[in-house]
């Protein structure tokens, strides 16, 4: 007998028809001697409905309450699809985040998991119950519930696998696996039979919108076999492991991310400590930072720049200008008009002209970049958002003969 993992993300559930069809799956995998553990993410928009709603009320709620309003979306996913299994004739549970043992840190709307206490499923299990757990949430020390951030559910399903040590994790998504690019964008990607945690959780980290990045972290850590496939249609997906087979291919995929922000420090002197003052105190009011160039210094001055997500440019800003006096800056700029664009591939280590290949696409297309920040697997670029959707075809066309067909 295996354990299994099955994640459906809210497309899944949107409606009473999917709610359906994914009881049918879950029911399928139980039928053949397994047991299962599911977890689900509130239906369709719903989290953004509940946004909306608290909107309403005070555009500028508490985080607290914020997790408390927003955590309701998964209850109701997982009580109508207990509803239905239990309609299909199978014995079924519906566990809360808390319920089901998730405890976090108090990090409110962006928790991190501390624990899973086993007990209670374990029960459950024991009795041979489909347990479905609410994705998303769970509970800190004082009893009050937390949410690990959008994409939470995909961290929830993996660290549920880890725990038990489940035979397989499956996330489920309305995509039949991971692509070269996006679809939607590149109608000629290529669907991955594999690809390695290393190159997932970069794909993850720079928009590719399949697997939350914490998610992919902790399948790596924990040697997770994970597997993302399609709830809509019956066909092999694509598995997420430590070593992919080879293949002659530079890159893996062409990602990009739209919901980022850029800040530039003007002007800085250059001595030591200003660049630990300036991050430090983004850290303090938990602004994650993603990229950082600094400038060569000239004159005894230099420049910084940094992107963050776009959500937190508003207190990023409030921190460089509480630093004015501190960092004796001649300015700084901040823009919501640019765009992340990358490709991340394992084959790049050994293979020089990928950068110039990449920078060679889109100056044909007549893409001007901004910045570039490099890594052994990534190579990313900055560019004017409107570009974007342009920026990866180009790039993705100049890689298509390097991947599979």
């Amino acid at each position: 007998m295996s354990l299994i993992v099955q994640k459906f993300g809210g497309s899944s559930v949107a409606n009473a028809e999917r709610v359906f069809n994914v009881a049918r799956i879950v029911t399928e995998t139980y039928d053949k001697g397994n047991d299962v553990i599911v977890v689900v993410s509130a239906q369709g928009d719903t989290t953004d409905e509940l946004i909306e709603k608290a909107a309403e009320i005070n555009p500028n709620p508490s985080k607290r309450e914020m997790d408390m309003l927003l955590a309701t979306g998964e209850q109701i996913s997982i009580a109508l699809l207990a509803m239905a299994i239990e309609k299909l004739g199978y014995p079924v549970v519906s566990l809360t985040g808390p319920q089901a043992g998730f405890l976090t840190d108090s990090s409110h709307s962006k928790a991190r998991i501390r624990r899973i206490e086993k007990e209670r499923m374990e029960n459950e299990l024991g009795k041979h119950n489909i347990v479905i757990v609410a994705g998303f949430q769970g509970m800190n020390r004082y009893g009050n519930i937390t949410t690990l951030g959008r994409g939470g559910s995909d961290t929830s399903a993996v660290a549920l696998a880890a725990a038990f040590h489940a035979d397989l994790c499956q996330i489920y998504t309305d995509v039949d696996g991971i692509y070269t690019a996006d679809p939607r964008i590149v109608p000629n990607a290529q669907k991955l039979e594999e690809i390695t945690y290393d190159e997932m959780l970069e794909l993850a980290s720079l928009g590719a919108n399949v697997l939350h990045n914490r998610s992919v972290e902790m399948a790596k850590k924990y040697n997770v076999n994970l597997e993302v496939v399609s709830s809509l249609e019956k066909k092999p997906g694509t598995k997420v492991k430590e070593v992919a087979k080879v293949e002659k291919m530079l890159i893996k995929g062409v990602a990009r991310d739209n919901n980022i922000a850029r800040i530039s420090v003007v002007e800085v002197p250059d001595s030591p400590g200003v660049a630990f003052r300036l991050f430090a105190a983004l850290a303090a009011k938990k602004i994650d930072v993603d990229n950082i160039l600094q400038s060569i210094g000239r004159e005894e001055l230099k420049d910084i720049s940094f992107t963050i997500a776009k959500d937190n440019l508003p207190e990023a800003v409030k921190v460089v200008e509480s630093l004015k006096d501190s960092l004796n800056y001649k300015y700084y700029e901040s823009t919501e008009n640019i765009s992340k664009v990358s490709i991340v591939g394992a084959g790049m280590k050994s293979n020089p002209g990928v950068a110039a290949k990449m920078f060679e696409a889109l100056g044909d297309a007549g893409i001007n970049i901004q910045m570039i920040f490099t890594s052994e697997i990534k190579i990313t670029v900055l560019i004017n958002k409107e570009e974007s959707t342009r920026a990866v075809a180009a790039i993705h066309d100049a890689f298509m003969a390097d991947l599979p067909h």
